[in-house]
């Protein structure tokens, strides 16, 4: 576990510092709904990627780049999800839920990982979808080795973006431990500290306009060029097939625009309400629309089930 000591006001410096998750425990009834909810997202979450994963690892027929990038994504919600979402379910059971600040800030470390690695892997998506739509050697452009660096390549920026500023980061507490908030989320834990962090608030202004301004401006601009290519095409089956493969990243628009509502707009000292469902909504929606949304639009997903179906009766 990864314990931080602190000076916090008078206490004694190695006095361990925890924090009182609130939630949504001034509302019992709205907590109750929630917890029913989370926790059916949770089960469709983990049931519908876990899926997706079988059906690209199984299937010869989908060990291509962009079932590559769509493994690696799934594998990723199942991450994003885990990290976070069985410990709020906890949470909601008890009266005061608390957390030490090692743990808090491990959590936060990871979701912000994690976070950031979907992020830039999206980008890669769009990427994938451009080239194979747009250029004639894509089978060279994105080959195994292209593919494995560039997965390789996410996570290592991912960690030096997120994990090594957030580890460095000097935090003093000056008497409040109740965040408002459902888990460590990085916004409601600095809103409680008094240390000095115009360093680090302008390194996260920096880093959101690099992981999310960046990477978003990317995907248009990747869809604008093959909604070009797609209108230029002679045959209908290829323009509809083209549309269908790309139509299903366009769930990315409520992945970024709630993440950059939160990140990227002027910050209160205080979260509100609203700020916590807008954080679940990208933390726990986006992860259990993504396997609904892939499967129903790609023809291929649907083959490799039916197919897995076919073997399963056959033995």
């Amino acid at each position: 576990m990864l314990v931080f000591q602190m000076n916090i006001g008078r206490q004694n410096s190695s006095e361990e510092v925890y924090f009182i998750l609130l939630g949504l425990s001034q509302y019992p009834r709205a907590q109750t709904t929630f917890f029913c909810l989370l926790l059916m997202s949770y089960v469709v979450t983990l049931l519908g990627n876990s899926l997706i994963l079988l059906l690209i690892c199984s299937d010869p027929r989908l060990h291509t780049p962009m079932y590559f990038c769509l493994s690696n994504l799934s594998f990723l919600d199942v991450c994003y999800i885990t990290s976070s979402v069985p410990q709020i379910l906890v949470n909601c059971l008890v009266t005061s839920p608390v957390i030490s600040l090692g743990q808090c800030v491990a959590q936060m470390a990871r979701e912000l990982d994690l976070g950031v690695v979907e992020c830039l892997l999206l980008a890669v998506m769009a990427y994938d979808r451009c080239v194979a739509i747009g250029d004639l050697r894509y089978s060279v452009r994105m080959g195994p080795c292209m593919c494995c660096l560039l997965a390789g390549t996410l996570w290592t920026a991912a960690f030096l973006l997120t994990v090594v500023p957030v580890l460095t980061m000097p935090l003093e507490f000056c008497g409040h431990y109740v965040i408002n908030h459902f888990s460590c989320e990085l916004l409601a834990l600095l809103t409680l500290t008094c240390s000095d962090l115009h360093f680090y608030e302008s390194l996260m202004v920096g880093t959101s306009a690099l992981t999310l301004l960046a990477p978003c401006a990317f995907i248009v601009g990747s869809y604008r060029r093959i909604l070009v290519v797609m209108l230029l095409m002679h045959s209908a089956e290829g323009r509809g097939k083209a549309f269908s493969t790309c139509g299903s990243h366009l769930t990315v628009g409520l992945f970024y625009g709630t993440a950059i509502s939160m990140y990227m707009t002027p910050q209160n000292k205080t979260l509100s309400d609203r700020d916590k469902i807008v954080s679940m909504s990208y933390g726990v929606l986006t992860p259990m629309l993504n396997p609904f949304i892939y499967s129903l639009w790609n023809k291929d997903m649907k083959g490799a089930f039916r197919r897995l179906l076919g073997k399963q009766t056959d033995s």
